[in-house]
């Protein structure tokens, strides 16, 4: 007999813990010594624990509090992967951006179904410094 919990039946949470598998393969290569060792493996750690937790409330606040933390944990987990790699600890991070890109969208989709009152900004087109240079040539 299997049993799951609704959280388990998620994308979003199966995602994160497909994460979690792939960044503990990096953690394994990274000396423990590194601050962004701690970070990455606790913000990794904590997508799957809130996505959960949040699944589980009852009120859209509380929801979307635990969305929110597990939102911006997967920003974090980000950010920690540029630091490896300005750090040259890394090669590369496509794999683990890319799914912590479908995380992130995917809660925030969690987060827009779930609170009709947020405020949300209007989709616009930015254009990075990189996109302006090649414009001016």
């Amino acid at each position: 007999m299997n049993t799951s919990f609704d959280h388990e039946k998620l994308t979003v949470y199966q995602e994160a813990i497909r994460f979690v598998v792939w960044s503990e393969e990096i953690l394994k290569t990274i000396p423990k010594n590194l601050a962004v060792h701690g970070q990455l493996d606790r913000a990794a750690t904590s997508i799957p624990l809130n996505i959960a937790e949040g699944n589980g409330k009852y009120t859209a606040p509380d929801r979307c509090r635990f969305f929110d933390i597990a939102r911006g944990s997967a920003l974090e987990c980000a950010a920690c992967l540029d630091v490896l790699l300005a750090k040259k600890h890394l090669v590369q991070a496509d794999d683990g951006k890319q799914i912590l890109i479908r995380i992130v969208s995917m809660l925030v989709g969690l987060i827009r179904c779930t609170s009709t009152d947020r405020v949300y900004e209007s989709v616009g087109a930015y254009e990075t410094d990189r996109q302006a240079a090649m414009k001016q040539e």
